[in-house]
């Protein structure tokens, strides 16, 4: 403790002392002092004491030059030396060190050594891009720029073409992983997929999803591929794309189960791919392969249900659409609410009709600002879907 009040002393005197004073040759008494002394400031990770013509020097390790390395000197000149040290790999001494936190019982901190890796940081930030889907223009951001440039001022930041060559990188180099996994397992495979729809450009694209048991009786999942479909999206376009996928990864004899929604075109397109495989290496030559989606099979079910009370859910529907279609109309409506006292924060969320689960989110909510809908159609003329009592 002792130590570290002295070094913090000596840091904030500034620059060196007089012409006279760092002339002046130091005592025996200095000199012990400074041997037995332990150096506590990161500085003297780069500079070594040694006496010159019986003074105390400090040599950078990098260039070699000499300075003022008596105790009483400070260590302000030296740290100015290291800034500007024209040797030295690092050019901010505060990267040099890092402090980790180790993982001991008592949680005590403790120092190591940092290098900056370009590579490895143009490797994390394509990985964070990828993992919270971040637009690849963030890289062009004035304010993103800044930020990077504060924290880290080696960093080279990359531009967006650069940033997904990255990207492209590390998805096949996370591929070559994925073939070697399957590869190398013995189990069989579970397929489940799916078509998904693009809300910009309406492209159709399917998600392949392999599911098995490793050597260690452990469930691992994989996304085969993540494809474009061409429209129309028929039993013959499907099964290729499925039958390319397979033989791409070399697990068309290792099928289990092909789990897809139940509609014709799939139960048509099932039917095609038994032609097009080896049914003697399917389970009980294939008469297992189609599992129908319990999911989408339970969603048909409440659909129909819900049919009966459809005219209902509509003016509820569209009562949400009304009230959060613009800015200004859902400050309204959370005025309302305020002076109607209703202690509720969630906020008014749209249904996708096909998923019976955000209809349910969507009614649920709704009922709550029963009261703000009734008040508001007596103050907005425009509004007019307002929904009955009995809905």
């Amino acid at each position: 403790m002792v130590d570290l009040e002295v070094e913090e002393q000596e840091g904030s005197r500034g620059s060196p002392g007089t012409e006279e004073e760092r002339e002046q040759e130091p005592t025996n008494e200095d000199s012990d002092t400074s041997k037995k002394r332990k150096t506590t400031s990161d500085v003297w990770a780069h500079f070594t004491r040694k006496k010159v013509e019986g003074k105390v020097k400090a040599q950078c390790h990098h260039c070699g030059k000499l300075y003022l390395g008596d105790s009483t000197q400070g260590t302000t000149h030296l740290r100015n030396h290291l800034a500007r040290c024209p040797r030295m790999k690092f050019k901010d001494i505060r990267q040099q060190v890092l402090i980790k936190q180790q993982n001991k019982v008592d949680g005590t901190m403790s120092l190591s050594n940092y290098q900056f890796d370009q590579a490895r940081v143009r490797n994390k930030l394509a990985r964070m891009v990828i993992l919270h889907e971040y637009p690849l223009s963030m890289v062009d951001h004035i304010g993103f720029k800044e930020f990077v440039t504060d924290l880290q001022s080696m960093f080279k930041l990359v531009t967006r073409n650069t940033l997904k060559s990255d990207i492209f990188k590390i998805y096949d180099n996370e591929r070559e992983k994925a073939l070697k996994i399957t590869d190398k397992n013995g189990s069989r495979m579970a397929i489940t997929t799916d078509m998904w729809t693009s809300i910009n450009k309406k492209r159709g694209f399917m998600v392949i999803t392999a599911h098995f048991i490793d050597h260690a009786w452990t469930l691992q999942s994989r996304v085969l591929r993540f494809v474009y479909v061409p429209s129309p999206h028929t039993k013959d376009v499907l099964a290729d794309v499925l039958v390319d996928c397979f033989l791409e990864w070399n697990i068309d004899r290792k099928l289990s189960t092909i789990t897809v929604d139940n509609c014709s075109t799939n139960d048509a397109m099932i039917r095609l791919l038994l032609n097009k495989f080896d049914t003697s290496s399917l389970m009980l030559g294939g008469s297992m392969l189609h599992i129908r989606c319990a999911a989408h099979i339970l969603n048909l079910i409440v659909q129909d249900g819900l049919s009966l009370i459809g005219d209902g859910i509509e003016r509820i529907r569209d009562s949400v659409i009304y009230w959060t279609r613009s800015p200004k109309r859902r400050q309204k409506f959370e005025e309302n609410a305020r002076q109607l006292r209703i202690q509720c924060t969630k906020e008014l969320v749209l249904d996708c009709k096909t998923r019976w689960n955000s209809t349910y989110l969507m009614l649920s909510t709704a009922l709550i600002y029963k009261d703000v809908f009734s008040r508001l159609a007596k103050r907005e003329t425009s509004y007019t879907c307002l929904p009955y009592d009995h809905d």
